[in-house]
């Protein structure tokens, strides 16, 4: 009991990493920042700055700050797709490409960061089943992408990952046997 709650916390972790990976993916996106900087505004602070000395004039938005919290968040897998999409950008947009119906620029923003950090997890993190690492995908798209994004996500990412070697004998083997 208490290992399936573990894995429950841990789960969940890791889902709170790759809400807060594509928010600042979006953020570089949109601002240009590096990713040093965006690590910077998500991670904790060190408790090296003072704290301030008057209470804000204005009541904090505790809504904003609970969508911010980083506390039940595995801050290592946060750091390594924040990272490992930036990093090589272009070697995931390669293998996203010919599994597209349009250009990658045409795509909607949130739709292509999700397909290049599921293509990053098909191919570096092959200790997660690809069909987790879709069905994450699948449920960033539905959280935070279009109306039908997801259906689009899970479609993409599929061709990606039964065109890669690695991935070929867990595709092929039956569902339910590990």
């Amino acid at each position: 009991m208490a290992r399936t709650r573990s894995r429950q916390n841990d789960n969940r972790q890791r889902r709170a990493a790759r809400q807060r990976a594509l928010q600042a993916l979006y953020q570089w996106q949109l601002t240009g920042q590096s990713a040093r900087d965006i690590e910077g505004q998500f991670l904790p602070d060190d408790g090296d700055q003072p704290p301030p000395e008057r209470p804000p004039a204005v009541e904090p938005d505790r809504e904003l700050e609970e969508a911010l919290d980083m506390a039940d968040t595995d801050l290592e897998l946060f750091r390594e797709l924040l990272h490992g999409v930036l990093d090589r950008m272009e070697e995931w947009d390669a293998q996203i490409a010919p599994h597209l119906d349009r250009a990658m620029a045409s795509l909607d923003p949130v739709e292509r960061l999700v397909l290049r950090m599921g293509a990053y997890e098909l191919n570096e993190r092959l200790d997660i089943p690809y069909r987790v690492v879709i069905n994450e995908a699948v449920e960033l798209a539905k959280c935070f992408g279009a109306e039908a994004s997801h259906k689009y996500i899970n479609g993409v990412l599929d061709k990606v990952a039964r065109g890669q070697a690695m991935r070929a004998a867990e595709i092929e083997r039956p569902r339910g046997r590990r």
